[in-house]
């Protein structure tokens, strides 16, 4: 077993380790109650995880109130969903003695940080991600919330879990989809931040396809290692950490005009390479690099075009509503190479004139 820790020197003082191995999830239970013995734990999880037989693995047979999510899915991931967790604490007669412990992918991991945040001003979370896309990013970094009507995840609070366990073995379950879909957030977390990470990941491409444990472990601490190195540094994304939405500002747009038809990778998939455009139009992109990055997420199998009922003007609409805009348009987060975020005068985020992003969107809206 590795282990990482992740220190946060703000708001929420101290630090928290990550557990990464093959295998953890069967003798868990009784590290998380020796660890945090005086709490009383809580555990959300999905009809998914469920199903899959995780919850039965981490409990052993032992009794534990919890929250089952279903749908499973981003369709539950709203306030609606939030306030019924919170109420299942209430009616089990959990207090600010309670441990809340998140059992599965991104939108457990994001319900259930949120659900601890706001439940008697407070209590702790766990996160045992079971998905590639929550080992890779979602269950480290304390970014919660849930979505609105409108825009994905207009609700949130930084939470940070108290401890994090990674069993790569838990996405052996996943369907193809989900699992390919899930590895685009690594692929990511390559481009911003190191490019070797980036060949390692085209190296091994037949190895993570193949699900082996060996490969997907030294994934995990390539991710926890890059992610928890920005958290540090900026915990409450003043301005670093916004590196880590590379692509997901036209991803996040792109997802929800799919109406969450498109898994979060796939749309930020896309969302990568429109990124990749704008820094052609501006002048950013060396040569090759954006057909580099298109090879590599289409042996994922993840899309790189805009659908055909995917409207442009939506998008820009969406754009807008960008949790993160400021007069009605969002910064961007750009590279000037691979493995480098573009960070004139130190900031992590930059002005994109709203006609370079109609162009973009306008020829990707062309080419399908």
């Amino acid at each position: 077993m590795h282990e990482l820790e992740v220190k946060v020197p703000a708001a929420q003082p101290g630090s928290y380790r990550v557990a990464i191995g093959t295998g953890l999830l069967p003798g868990l239970w009784p590290q998380i109650k020796a660890a945090f013995g005086h709490r009383r734990p809580f555990v959300v999880t999905d009809a998914n995880v469920v199903s899959a037989g995780h919850l039965d693995t981490l409990l052993g047979g032992r009794p534990a109130p919890q929250f089952v999510i279903d749908p499973p899915g981003e369709g539950s991931k709203n306030i609606t969903t939030a306030v019924a967790i919170v109420e299942a604490m209430e009616k089990a007669y959990l207090g600010r003695d309670t441990l809340v412990v998140a059992l599965g992918g991104g939108t457990v991991g994001d319900m259930a940080g949120f659900a601890a945040a706001i439940f008697k001003r407070g209590v702790p979370v766990v996160q045992i991600p079971t998905t590639t896309l929550a080992q890779a990013d979602s269950a480290i970094g304390g970014k919660t919330g849930v979505d609105s009507s409108v825009s994905k995840n207009a609700f949130g609070a930084f939470w940070h879990p108290a401890a994090v366990y990674i069993d790569v073995a838990a996405v052996q379950t996943l369907d193809e989809r989900q699992y390919r879909s899930g590895l685009v957030e690594s692929v990511k977390h390559a481009m911003i931040a190191d490019a070797d990470y980036f060949e390692f990941i085209e190296q091994q491409m037949d190895a993570l396809l193949a699900r082996r444990t060996d490969v997907l472990e030294t994934l995990a601490r390539f991710n926890c290692t890059i992610k928890g190195r920005v958290i540090e540094a900026d915990p409450d994304e003043r301005n670093q950490r916004r590196m880590l939405n590379y692509g997901h500002t036209i991803g996040h747009a792109v997802e929800s005009a799919s109406n969450y038809r498109l898994l979060h990778g796939e749309a930020i998939a896309i969302g990568i390479i429109a990124a990749g455009r704008i820094e052609v139009e501006m002048g950013l992109s060396e040569p090759g690099r954006l057909e580099r990055v298109t090879a590599l997420l289409e042996r994922l199998d993840a899309p790189t075009k805009l659908s055909a009922d995917m409207d442009d003007k939506q998008l820009i609409d969406l754009l807008r509503h960008d949790k993160k805009a400021v007069d009605q348009w969002p910064r961007f987060v750009l590279l000037d190479r691979l493995g480098h975020v573009h960070c004139p005068d130190g900031q992590y985020a930059i002005d994109v004139g709203r006609s370079i992003v109609e162009k973009v969107l306008g020829a990707m809206a062309n080419d399908r």
